[in-house]
């Protein structure tokens, strides 16, 4: 891959089991594609521990929290001083993967049990002076509320962004970014196009989530790292702007975001 067509797949879990067998030829894949670093993301304890793990690999870095369908991790009083201790590993770049679920919980007190965990993550990501990732699945008025009340001065991304044009705009006013992924390039894309198109150039992150939400033309396989390159193909496509380009702002935004540049970790 030309030195021009540097990638950063901004969010993963390389630690689930679909990657138990061939790991070291994942990371491999992704380097050959021209992904030069990943972020892995925890949510709960262990998988946050499986993250920072991961950090041995070059190029890796890690995120830690307490993902909204793990809420059950975070019982214990003293669950966010665990969580700040493990972020201060040099290469946790982020608090995350951490926020609202309501598509799996329909309990109003479970709900508001996520808010509650949600805010208190807010707050060590504010302590350690750290950027957040968010999970918003059918919760787009609850995350927005929260983080206009709860996230100043923090800054942040929300990861596979699923909102409407309208709370992109929230969104990016707050001086947030948006994540897209594998659902950019399905067929059913609907309004994520139209976003990803008006999203300023400094507010915009590709990501693959993978195992999860492969791009065509792996879609029904798993998902890894190097095929962030396809969705940054179609952010290409949607913005009328070459591959070189999306490859430059969005790996500028990464490291700017998460400090993993030059002068980063």
């Amino acid at each position: 891959m030309e030195i021009n067509k540097k990638f950063v797949d901004t969010h993963c879990h390389l630690d689930d089991e679909q990657f138990t067998e061939d790991l070291t030829e994942v990371i491999e894949r992704a380097n050959l594609a021209g992904v030069t670093r990943i972020i892995n993301f925890g949510a709960d304890f262990k998988t946050s521990n499986n993250a920072i793990n991961l950090t041995q690999n070059e190029g890796l870095f890690a995120g830690v929290g307490i993902h909204p369908e793990e809420i059950d991790d975070a019982a214990d009083e003293d669950f966010a001083d665990r969580l700040a201790e493990l972020a201060q590993n040099n290469k946790v770049v982020a608090i995350g993967e951490i926020g609202l679920d309501y598509y799996w919980e329909k309990d109003i007190q479970r709900r508001e049990l996520q808010q509650k965990i949600f805010i208190e993550q807010l707050d060590v990501a504010r302590q350690l002076n750290l950027p957040v990732c968010v999970h918003d699945r059918e919760a787009h008025g609850d995350t927005l509320k929260i983080l206009k009340a709860e996230a100043k001065g923090l800054r942040g991304v929300l990861h596979c962004f699923s909102g409407s044009l309208e709370m992109a705009k929230e969104v990016w006013k707050m001086g947030w970014l948006i994540g897209v992924d594998g659902p950019l390039t399905f067929k059913n894309a609907a309004k994520l196009p139209e976003i990803v198109k008006a999203a300023p150039s400094n507010m915009l992150l590709i990501e693959t989530d993978a195992p999860y939400m492969a791009p065509p033309p792996y879609r029904g396989k798993r998902n890894e790292p190097a095929y962030v390159v396809e969705i940054a193909k179609k952010v290409a496509e949607v913005r009328e702007v070459t591959l070189e380009e999306v490859a430059r702002i969005t790996t500028q935004n990464a490291e700017s975001l998460y400090n993993i540049g030059q002068g980063g970790r």
